[in-house]
Order: structure tokens, then sequence, then C-alpha cells
């Protein structure tokens, strides 16, 4: 397949861990062939083949961004966007899943010692789901921790894991000092799954509902948002890169950002190696020959580019920033938010443009360009992408006014 734009190698984190890096995203373009080959069983199959699923563990890429002192490899946190993007070129759904239950492991690294120790020293590889829709849960204090209830939409990947992080507001008496957003990590065994997922795009990602009704959940298995905005974490006693201080929910975009990225680019991709070998139905004019072409694969390329230097620059400097002590502003937090919207919506446009370019052709369903197109719009449905949202909170801050949001 034909590479056009910058592409992978380009600006690698200069690290100790480069070459742990360079082998990590190595892996994930190695089974790039096969998740191509498998794109229409995991899209029936609702959810990733088990041998997927297999390749994943296996290739320890679920395993990214875990602490080194359980078996992970503690990469530098654009590895996230970088192993996503190289996955995204086989199947958006996969890398979906990927970018989703690798960055638990991160996140993970954040709670009390107790916490981990809970998850990791029954099975350092278990796999953590999740579902980060605060108001559909209610949580209210209780000796010792929490009840929690609750029924999660958006929960990907749940089927293959032993674990859920889910999000809930604290219910209390007396709200006139706020409302408190909280994490809670449950067991499997204590919430139970919604075949729900039928979905246009990311068809194989399972994400089912999920649903809990009066869970204990002991107060050391959850943690407040607050105390994942940047700087130390209850988890830093024993995890202190400054992987494990980012500010989570300002970086949320970028947990799924190189999906969308990957994506494009292998619209681009195949786009290219097409038009160099077809010629027009009607006319035989060869489609590489016609000026149209060529200025639509450069204006997706530009977007495709630019997309990958807002996410991968982003990544690598707020890293920097935290490693020397410094926590970002909120109108730095702001625009980490707009600028994971802006770029993920920039793949987009490049997938619609190419999407529209292709003609006829592009409608049938033994082809990739549909599913691209669908999951390209897919991703972009997400919260996290809205742009609306994201420039809305990134302008009022610029303007002076507080954020509206509470997560930041």
């Amino acid at each position: 397949m034909v590479k056009v734009g910058r592409g992978l190698d380009a600006n690698v984190p200069q690290s100790p861990d480069m070459d742990r890096y360079s082998v990590m995203v190595a892996r994930a373009k190695a089974l790039v062939p096969a998740l191509r080959e498998r794109a229409s069983r995991t899209e029936e199959l609702r959810r990733l083949p088990p041998e997927t699923e297999r390749d994943l563990r296996d290739s320890g890429l679920f395993r990214i961004l875990q602490p080194k002192r359980v078996g992970g490899s503690e990469l530098d946190y654009v590895a996230l966007v970088d192993c996503a993007d190289a996955l995204g070129q086989g199947d958006a759904s996969v890398s979906w899943n990927f970018a989703n239950l690798a960055s638990h492991h991160w996140m993970l690294g954040m709670f009390a010692p107790e916490a981990q120790n809970a998850v990791w020293g029954e099975n350092p590889d278990t796999l953590i789901a999740s579902s980060f829709v605060f108001p559909a849960g209610r949580a209210r204090k209780a000796s010792g921790g929490y009840v929690l209830s609750g029924h999660w939409p958006f929960s990907s990947g749940v089927e293959a894991c032993g674990w859920n992080m889910l999000a809930s507001v604290v219910a209390t008496d007396d709200e006139a000092d706020g409302v408190e957003y909280r994490l809670f990590l449950l067991n499997r065994r204590d919430y139970s799954i919604d075949d729900t997922w039928n979905a246009a795009g990311l068809r194989g990602t399972g994400s089912n509902d999920v649903r809990v009704t009066d869970a204990f959940v002991p107060d050391h298995m959850t943690v407040a948002v607050s105390d994942l905005a940047g700087g130390a974490t209850p988890g830093s006693v024993v995890n202190p890169n400054a992987l494990y201080m980012l500010p989570v929910f300002s970086l949320f975009p970028y947990v799924l950002s190189g999906v969308g990225l990957g994506n494009a680019q292998a619209c681009l991709d195949d786009y290219v190696e097409i038009a160099r070998h077809r010629a027009s139905t009607y006319n035989r004019a060869k489609i590489g020959d016609l000026q149209s072409t060529q200025i639509k694969i450069a204006e997706a390329s530009a977007k495709i580019d630019a997309a990958r230097l807002i996410m991968r620059t982003n990544c690598v400097e707020v890293l920097a920033e935290v490693r020397r002590g410094d926590i970002p502003s909120i109108a730095a937090k702001t625009k980490l938010r707009r600028d994971g919207a802006f770029a993920v919506n920039l793949c987009t446009e490049a997938v619609s443009l190419l999407f529209a370019a292709s003609g006829a052709r592009s409608l049938f369903t033994s082809g990739a360009l549909q599913r691209q197109f669908r999951d390209a719009h897919a991703v972009n449905s997400h919260l996290a992408f809205n742009f609306d949202a994201a420039g809305t909170n990134y302008g009022r801050v610029a303007l002076g006014l507080p954020s509206e949001n509470l997560t930041l």
C-alpha cells in the first residue's frame, strides 16, 4: 500500500525508552494486513475476534502505558496516539478498543496502590473497560466506601474485560458545595452487560451498556476526578513517573484521536493506490491524470499531516511540561481539548473528501472505503471531538469566563 504524507517515523520521542517505543509501533504496523483481512468479520461479530484480542495481548500493545513495575512498557503518552494511528490503518474498531483499554492501565496507575494491587496483583494482563458518562451513575457515601448504581452506555470492549472503570456523580443531601465527580473500579461480578451495540460505524467495538445495582465500592477502589487534574495522584507513591501526573480529562481526546488519524491515513493510501491504476468507467480517462484528483490528494494529505502534527506535538509538550514540575493552566487545558477535537475533525473532513471523490465505487460493501467513511464519522461523533463544545469552552476561558467543563 502506497504511503502518502509524513507517516509515523518522524519526530519519535527522545527518551531512554525510544527503542521500546519503536518496537511497539512496529508491532502495531505488523498487525495491519491481518486486521484488514478480518475487518468484515469484525463488523459481523460486533466485537473484536478472539484472534485479534490475542494478537493485541501477545504483542504487549495493551500494556504500553502500564507501569514497568508490573510488567508494562511505561512509554511516553504519545505512544498511545502513534500505536492507535498504526492499528487504525488496519481497522478503526480494533484501534478504538486498543486505545480505550490501553489507556485504562495508564489511569489505574493513578489510583491508590491498593486498587492497583487488587487488579494487577491478580492478573497484570487483565483488561479494564470503562464508561465516563458521569450522569449515568449515582453514588452515595457509605462507611468505608460508596454504594454505586447506574446504567452506562458505550463501554467499549467490555466483553473481554475483567474490570470496569465507571464514572459517577456523588449524591449528597446538600449539594450547595457543588457536585463531586468520581471514578469507580468494579470487578466483572459487580456489573451486568446489556448487548446493545448495533451501530453504523465502529461496529466491531462491542461498545455495550453496563448496569450496576447498589454495588459497594471501597474507598481505595475509587478516585476523585479532581485528583486527576494534573500533578501528584494517589498512585504517585508507587508510580512516580510524570506519565501518571498528566491531566487525564484534558488529554481525553488524545486517547482516541489516533484512531481517526490512522483511519484517514488508510483511506488516503487506498485512494492513491486506486487512482494510480483506475480509468473512468465512461471515457476511460486515467483518474490519476485528472487535476481534480491530484488536488484532492493534496488537500486530504495536508489535513491528515496537520492533524498528526497537532496530536503528537501536544502529547509530547504536555508531558515535558509536567516533567519540569509544571501543571497546565486552565487555558492550556482548554486548548488541549480544542486542538484534539479540531485535529480529528480534520481527519473526518479528509475521509469525506476522498469518499465523495471516489464516485459510485465507494458504495460497494466489498471495499474498505465505505467502512472507513462510516468509522470516521463514528469517531467524530464522540463528545471529545465535538468542536462546538470544545471551542465554546476554549472561547469562554479566553474571554475570562469560568470553564464549563467540570472534569478539567
